[in-house]
């Protein structure tokens, strides 16, 4: 499609790049008359409808940012099957083609590079967006050098959708963090897992991990460290080297966050001397600090032999006027950390701590920074409070304090990722009491008919060795026991007790009450039954029986003849009764 015109607005005038999602075209926007970029998703995406649901959502939320180091989405469409992104068009190219022109940057260049991608991500994170895909293909570098990242948004609707498509892998494991080879949670922390590789080989020219297949490379990333820079380039200083490595570690929790990222480019930056250290507003000298000169075994020797002889060439730091002057350093220290803390001394300006609790980190910032106070950030787990969010704050909102005062929001970082326990064979009491320790919560609780004990616990979601976070809840599948039989009732009229308790034993039937009701048939013959005959009942269902009881011996055997003449005209029920016919004889 090197030509078209989409949704009869967008004039596609030349194809200017591609990868595993999308076609990129420079594009003429009718209506607004500016050069834009259109990416339009390869057919096999288009097609996938739980993709394209969270690709407009994850679109959405990219189009929001606005940053001088991202590219600028400007709208989301489709025409036909054809589904696009409308962004930002830059002139210039991608920081791989770059890399492989040059073969590798300078130091001063790719630290400058690194950082501006930092910022970028810095701000996509403030807003709980993770890009999931950093790559130089995806970093664009304009003809004056600045550097823009592209992306967002159809990078992390891909990786939640499928990490396949008709075999080929999304993305690009080269630049893959450990969690996401493992297909573990992604957080912030993996994008900066993926700069780190990034800078890796802007600073050597080569990646970190190579091999054959995609799952050679994703276990590397898993399981080996990569060869250190210095041995590509001895030249290369020691405190860059020490940037990459804490941006690579393998657990996420041992990386730096976008603004612990930039600091430490800053302050490598100020300390080798390069532009690039000083921020807009930064008066502070960037030779401020000093390393010490190093001296070997034989000159500190020889200068502990010198004092020893010479107490006047004792080193400055155990003189007396070294000790008086670290002590005013440490109070004048102290003085400045209670400045910090509680704010200006002499001044009687007085501000009113602002609400921040459950606001997104950058506007709580924000909006402590406009009061003229200051911010300390300090992230914990909570399960509870969306990552991103602030979950409390001290002083409390509403306070009067002084200006430049500290006020510490405390960031949620999400629930903490537990390994999900087996608790399959527990008991349910034994199950939930695990579920509480892990601070984990029961959630449906679901029965079935089963071969083992009731209560047992036979199945839970999620599954064993899953990962989750604190505060998840877990759907519990629990035995309700054997299943139980049904049995015919048999017909136990005419027959004996004895001969019905074996039958009932062999049925696993119980035998339930016994009654005795006179009759003229043998004792203990069974005259009734409850339930009766041919009824299905549960095993282990009582039986109540009527057995036969002899009417005894002054019972007459025919019904006796009624005593008086006047009684003699009625039946049983007391009405009339027709005369008796007789015979010739007078006999009935």
């Amino acid at each position: 499609m090197e030509r078209g015109i989409l949704d009869h607005r967008y004039e596609l005038l030349e194809h200017i790049g591609g990868g595993g999602m999308a076609d990129v075209y420079k594009a003429h926007d009718a209506i607004l008359d500016r050069m834009v970029a259109v990416k339009i998703l390869h057919a096999q995406l288009a097609n996938d409808e739980e993709f394209l649901e969270k690709f407009r959502l994850e679109a959405k939320g990219a189009a929001r940012l606005s940053h001088p180091n991202i590219v600028g989405i400007y709208d989301v469409g489709h025409d036909a099957d054809k589904y696009y992104i409308v962004m930002e068009y830059i002139a210039g190219e991608t920081l791989k083609k770059k890399i492989q022109r040059e073969g590798c940057l300078s130091v001063e260049e790719a630290l400058r590079i690194a950082k501006e991608i930092a910022r970028a991500l810095r701000e996509a994170h403030a807003n709980n967006l993770v890009h999931c895909d950093i790559k130089p293909h995806n970093i664009l570098v304009t003809q004056d050098g600045r550097v823009k990242v592209a992306d967002f948004g159809i990078a992390r609707a891909v990786t939640s959708s499928t990490m396949t498509y008709n075999g080929n892998v999304v993305g690009s494991v080269h630049y893959f963090s450990p969690e996401q080879a493992k297909g573990t949670k992604i957080t912030p922390k993996s994008d900066i897992y993926s700069l780190g590789v990034v800078l890796y080989e802007m600073l050597t020219g080569e990646l970190p991990f190579t091999g054959e297949t995609t799952v050679s490379i994703a276990l590397k990333h898993l399981q080996e460290e990569p060869k250190p820079i210095c041995q590509h380039n001895h030249q290369l200083p020691p405190m860059v080297e020490a940037i990459v490595q804490k941006a690579m570690a393998k657990e996420p929790g041992d990386r730096p966050d976008s603004d612990e990222l930039i600091e430490d480019i800053q302050h490598t930056e100020r300390f080798l001397g390069f532009e690039g250290g000083f921020e807009p507003g930064d008066t502070s000298d960037p030779f401020a600090t000093r390393l010490m000169p190093r001296l070997d075994e034989g000159g500190l020797q020889e200068e502990t032999e010198e004092e020893e002889d010479n107490p006047r060439s004792r080193p400055f730091y155990k003189s007396k006027i070294f000790i008086v002057a670290a002590t005013i350093v440490v109070f004048l220290g102290f003085t400045a950390g209670a400045f910090l803390a509680f704010g200006k001394f002499w001044s009687m300006a007085e501000v009113q701590v602002p609400d921040v609790k459950a606001r997104p980190m950058a506007l709580a910032k924000q909006l402590i920074e406009t009061a003229n106070l200051r911010v300390k950030v300090i992230e914990q787990f909570d399960a509870e409070v969306a990552a991103g969010q602030v979950i409390s704050q001290t002083p409390d909102a509403g306070a009067t304090v002084k200006e430049q005062r500290v006020v510490t929001i405390y960031v949620s970082k999400g629930g903490e990722d537990l390994t999900m326990p087996n608790l399959r064979g527990l008991s349910r009491l034994s199950a939930e009491d695990k579920l509480k320790k892990l601070g984990l919560t029961v959630g449906s609780v679901y029965e079935k008919v089963s071969e083992q004990e009731a209560w047992t616990v036979l199945e839970h979601e999620p599954a064993a060795g899953k990962k989750i976070q604190k505060g998840q809840t877990v759907d519990l599948t629990i035995s309700k026991g054997q299943p139980i039989k049904l049995v015919g009732v048999p017909d136990f009229t005419g027959g004996t007790l004895d001969a019905a308790k074996d039958r009932l034993k062999q049925l696993k039937l119980s035998l339930g009450s016994v009654t005795r009701e006179k009759s003229r048939q043998a004792s203990g013959t069974i005259l009734h039954q409850t339930p009766s005959a041919g009824t299905e009942v549960d095993e282990g269902t009582t039986i109540d029986f009527v057995l036969a009881e002899p009417m005894g011996p002054s019972a007459p055997s025919t019904p006796a003849k009624p005593d008086r003449k006047e009684d003699a005209g009625k039946n049983d029920e007391g009405g009339s009764k027709p005369p008796s016919r007789t015979n010739e004889t007078g006999k009935k």
